[in-house]
């Protein structure tokens, strides 16, 4: 990934404007373009301001980055791996906290149960078992625990968003909640 001077990240794969699934020749085909575009003696028959080419220069040059890793097979793997695990790092820096079933207050609404836990600001992290639903995970409300019904369905997690502030819990969706 590649930090821009906003400190947003910046894949190889948007750098040359290919999704993340892209073949070879689709890849070398984006790659083709920009350089065609952006190299640097085209620059020199622009009359643009220093400043214009300087950014075009830096462009370029992450091209040619993005390109160096993405052609190789061995390159592009690695750096899959990298940007899948630099993802779950940043969502799991985004999460306040974990949760379980457990630690959820449940009601009942008109057609779906209603999942609630308190945030740190005072408003709530919410999901109702209709959404869960959609996702694959069937609830059942036995007295005051909550199960899973399918177990087809894997182990996985939901992220939960305060209804107010910024904060975010993670709704741990795991067969040992029943």
């Amino acid at each position: 990934m590649i930090l821009d001077n906003h400190g947003i990240e910046e894949t190889h794969y948007e750098v040359l404007n290919v999704k993340e699934d892209a073949d070879y020749e689709e890849i070398r085909a984006s790659y083709r373009s920009a350089v065609l575009n952006l190299h640097p003696d085209k620059l020199l028959k622009t009359y643009d301001t220093s400043d214009s080419n300087q950014r075009t220069s830096e462009r370029f040059l992450k091209v040619q980055k993005a390109w160096e890793i993405l052609s190789n097979s061995s390159s592009r793997l690695l750096y899959d791996k990298e940007l899948q695990r630099s993802r779950r790092d940043a969502l799991a820096a985004e999460v306040a906290e974990d949760l379980s079933f457990h630690d959820m207050t449940v009601e009942d609404a008109d057609e779906a149960l209603e999942l609630f836990y308190q945030c740190r600001c005072g408003d709530y992290f919410s999901v109702d078992s209709l959404e869960l639903l959609k996702m694959g995970y069937s609830l059942l409300r036995n007295g005051n625990s909550i199960s899973i019904l399918n177990g087809d369905t894997l182990p996985g997690s939901v992220i939960l968003p305060c209804g107010s502030c910024s904060l975010k819990a993670r709704l741990i969706l795991s067969m040992d909640n029943n």
